[in-house]
């Protein structure tokens, strides 16, 4: 695997240090190349400033012609100096080498085999071999394409895997339909049988105000009263649950659509509330969700995609949550004293937390002034969580394509590439990640 990658700067490459002041003999710098055979040039000073470079070639190159030694050795390397064409390249070390690259091969023709200059300093020089250079850059390119390869046989695969999974949900949510939809129709039958045979037992009961032994031992025996009460509540707990069942089958139908073609108006606050319930099952381990929800007008979207957005973004919140909630359970005695009163009592009264929020807000277009009143509205929704927040250089990260901190097996590094390039590119939205505080491991923030 090349060490190289897209954002590699100078700095990683080698950098050779040959810098003289320009009224060094020539035949010093002889000397030098004669014994540095990678040299690839000498960077010439005066008086500590940059004023020029002289390549390895066009040194050997000069010294080949008819008096060259007795011309250039015994005097100033200047004088060379003042021989050679064009101005040395000069990059800073921080610049890409995809960068550089392009700009050394811009160069005039008889420039192009000629070393760059990097600046790793104030005044202090470095010379850099442009076939290095280039090496480094196919290299990286090369690499480039091999990503773009496997991200794209990922993404087929991620897209195929998705399309077996909404089919899979929606085959599974209409079965689930049917029985659920059988039992719920059927409540209201049970419920106004069991009221008329309540009404039986209690008109038995009036006609009948001496029973026999043997009725009285059987009715002690089955606790009428207690069936009779205890039953609505019975019909009341089936009539529940098959109301939740329902809800959870309409949210598996509405998240399996993952390949609409056109958008439709939806209540986003039931694509919430559903997302919300498929994930109840990891949300009962302690996690709590507060809801501060606007009065919203339905959107245009694609619902089973923004589905799969919030199923992203609260999964990515809910698995941040448990980790640092397991973090604070293992942390040893020894570590809890060591911590400041004010950090320890924090910790021991934090509970996990998802704050949701959406809000209609309104930005000035930039066609128009505030004054005209020409605003553009949008749906602001905003998912928080009270975790440790994400260290500051993650936060540039999170978004590339196949950038995990979770362990292999776990985490394929496109759940929030996925997620920005459906509300960017199919909903023309933006998502933005704020976390303003990092909490590490001893108890400490960083903005």
């Amino acid at each position: 695997m090349s060490p190289f990658h897209i954002e590699s700067t100078l700095r990683d490459l080698t950098l050779h240090e040959f810098q003289v002041e320009d009224s060094c003999l020539g035949q010093t710098i002889y000397e030098v190349f004669e014994g540095k055979p990678a040299l690839p040039g000498v960077i010439l000073l005066h008086e500590g400033s940059l004023v020029g470079m002289i390549s390895r070639h066009r040194f050997w190159e000069r010294l080949s012609r008819a008096y060259g030694r007795e011309l250039f050795l015994r005097r100033p390397i200047t004088v060379l100096g003042d021989f050679t064409p064009g101005t040395p390249l000069v990059l800073a070390e921080t610049t890409l080498i995809t960068e550089a690259a392009r700009k050394a091969v811009e160069r005039p023709t008889e420039l192009l085999n000629d070393p760059v200059v990097v600046e790793v300093g104030p005044q202090d020089y470095r010379l850099l071999d442009v076939h290095e250079l280039l090496i480094t850059q196919s290299s990286i390119h090369q690499l480039t394409s091999q990503l773009l390869q496997q991200k794209t046989r990922t993404e087929l695969m991620h897209t195929e895997k998705l399309a077996s999974l909404g089919k899979l949900l929606a085959g599974l949510a209409h079965e689930i339909r049917n029985p659920v939809n059988f039992i719920g129709g059927n409540l209201d039958y049970l419920n106004k049988y069991r009221q008329d045979l309540t009404r039986l037992v209690e008109k038995y009961r009036a006609e009948l105000p001496t029973p026999s032994p043997t009725l009285v031992a059987l009715e002690e025996e089955v606790d009428l009263d207690f069936v009779v009460e205890d039953f609505a509540n019975v019909l009341k707990s089936i009539s529940m649950g098959t109301a939740r069942l329902q809800s959870l089958v309409s949210s598996l139908q509405s998240f399996s659509r993952m390949s609409e073609s056109e958008k439709v108006e939806i209540d986003i606050h039931q694509s919430i509330e559903g997302t919300l319930l498929i994930l109840s099952s990891r949300l009962k381990l302690g996690i709590q969700v507060i809801k501060e929800y606007d009065d919203l007008p339905k959107m245009k979207c694609y619902p089973g995609q923004m589905g799969q957005v919030f199923m992203n973004i609260l999964s990515n919140a809910i698995d941040a949550l448990l980790e640092y909630e397991a973090q604070l359970s293992q942390a040893t005695e020894l570590e809890t004293v060591a911590r400041t009163e004010h950090t320890r009592v924090a910790v021991q009264s934090w509970e996990p937390q998802i704050t949701i929020k959406t809000s209609i807000s309104s930005t000035v277009s930039p066609e128009s002034t505030a004054e005209e009143g020409l605003c553009d509205r949008y749906l602001s929704i905003r998912i928080q969580d009270n975790g440790p927040g994400i260290p500051p250089d993650l936060q540039k990260r999170i978004f590339d394509d196949f950038f995990t901190t979770k362990p292999i097996g776990k985490g394929t590094g496109l759940g929030l590439p996925i997620t920005a390039q459906i509300v960017q590119e199919k909903h023309g939205g933006r998502l933005i990640l704020k976390s303003p505080c990092f909490v590490s491991g001893d108890g400490r923030s960083y903005g």
